[in-house]
């Protein structure tokens, strides 16, 4: 697979009916290794091991229902209270960051009303604070530590 802008870590890959799977430390399972699953499961160790995020305290492919139909939004973080605070979406490293990728994640965030959104594609990792008072967002430089963000109230 491709080296993406995020730390290595151990991964762990099987063979299963001649198609590769990659463990999932969330869902405790192994899944079909898509480019985009590959991005995801590094995204998810760079938040546990360098931004102190806890795996407990998050969840892989989480269903929402919007406008009827079931969404599954990527990644979602949870407070203590198990508050959604965080929305992650993935894509592959192939796929370009747009404004239409953010407006997919801005309608889950319709439902969940979180604090942050975060889009990744490996290379490319934005990560935006949202302003429920004046209704807008900020763009930050990086994605902040665990502990910062559910100091937000």
């Amino acid at each position: 697979m491709l080296a993406l802008n995020l730390p290595a870590y151990e991964t762990k890959i099987t063979e299963n009916d001649g198609k590769r799977q990659i463990f999932d430390i969330l869902r405790k399972c192994y899944v079909a290794l898509t480019p985009e699953e590959w991005v995801r499961q590094h995204f998810v160790h760079y938040l546990i091991d360098h931004k102190g995020y806890s795996k407990a305290l998050m969840g892989n492919e989480v269903s929402i229902l919007l406008n009827n139909t079931k969404r599954r939004c990527d990644t979602v973080v949870y407070d203590r209270s198990m508050r959604p605070r965080v929305i992650v979406e993935y894509k592959a490293p192939s796929v370009r960051i747009t404004k239409e990728v953010f407006a997919q994640i801005s309608r889950y965030n319709l439902i969940l009303k979180v604090d942050y959104l975060i889009v990744s594609n490996g290379i490319q990792h934005y990560c935006c604070k949202m302003d429920y008072t004046d209704n807008t967002f900020v763009f930050l430089q990086e994605v902040p530590e665990y502990n910062k963000i559910i100091d937000v109230e």
